[in-house]
């Protein structure tokens, strides 16, 4: 059994433009709420952007969530900016964020360090491009450089999530799991599609864990309001720390000679 669990969950929010062409953060908050989640990885999102009325939608969500949000636009025009956030309660230490190698549309990476009870988690959050030579490099680029695991002597317990425009048979998504697991795949119960989402066909987004965490259960939400908030079905996932072994005083002691 873990020392301590977490949830989180992924969710692309489409601008909070949902499947009815509405724009509503709020129900996106309402999604969120639903799920009763600890940490919240967002892609998509609108802050100051004229298209969607101007509004920060990763504070409002934050807000309507009594969390804090970490923001990193992928990109920037003027005052408009589009990206992806990190939302929580729990308390937050080291930031890291920046772009990944993009031809296409730019992409970035939003790192957050989170205390969940004596420990710490590293949060890594992306949204991944459309093609598939960007992709390789992007997701090759945060499985290498320090991306994961910290900066500190002692590697800390990582999750990656996002959307990653990529399907299990990718070769995208066969980087990640060569040195990460799949919360899918870590159950009893089958890998669910997560989008589109009113009919979901692909499996695009993930969360993907370091060996020294523990999946307890992973789960998409089909609820009849997730199915219409957004073009993406939220993934949403049970996560514990593996118990840290003591070893006996003695056990470090150098042998008499």
């Amino acid at each position: 059994m873990p020392d301590k669990s977490i949830t989180l969950l992924t969710y692309n929010v489409h601008s909070c433009i949902g499947t009815d062409r509405k724009l509503d953060p709020g129900r996106i908050a309402n999604v969120i709420a639903e799920a009763e989640a600890d940490i919240v990885a967002l892609q998509e999102v609108d802050v100051g952007r004229r298209r969607t009325g101007g509004i920060d939608q990763a504070h409002m969500i934050a807000s309507l969530l009594k969390m804090q949000a970490h923001f990193h636009p992928a990109l920037s025009v003027a005052e408009e900016q589009y990206g992806d956030a990190i939302i929580t309660a729990l308390p937050t230490g080291a930031i890291k964020a920046g772009p990944l190698p993009s031809i296409g549309e730019t992409r970035g990476a939003l790192s957050v360090e989170i205390v969940v009870g004596e420990r710490k988690l590293l949060v890594v959050n992306t949204h991944l491009g459309l093609r598939g030579r960007d992709r390789i490099r992007q997701i090759t680029t945060l499985l290498n450089s320090g991306w994961l695991r910290g900066t500190a002597d002692e590697p800390v317990p990582s999750i990656l999530c996002g959307d990653f425009n990529a399907i299990p048979a990718s070769a995208t998504y066969r980087l990640a799991t060569r040195s990460l697991r799949d919360v899918q795949l870590a159950g009893a119960a089958s890998p669910k599609p997560t989008f589109p989402s009113r009919y979901p066909l692909m499996r695009l987004d993930h969360i993907f864990v370091t060996d020294d965490l523990v999946v307890g259960k992973a789960a998409v939400l089909q609820t009849r309001l997730a199915r219409v908030a957004s073009d993406h079905l939220p993934l949403l996932a049970e996560i514990g720390f593996r118990r840290s072994v003591t070893l006996p005083p003695w056990f470090e002691r150098p042998p008499h000679k």
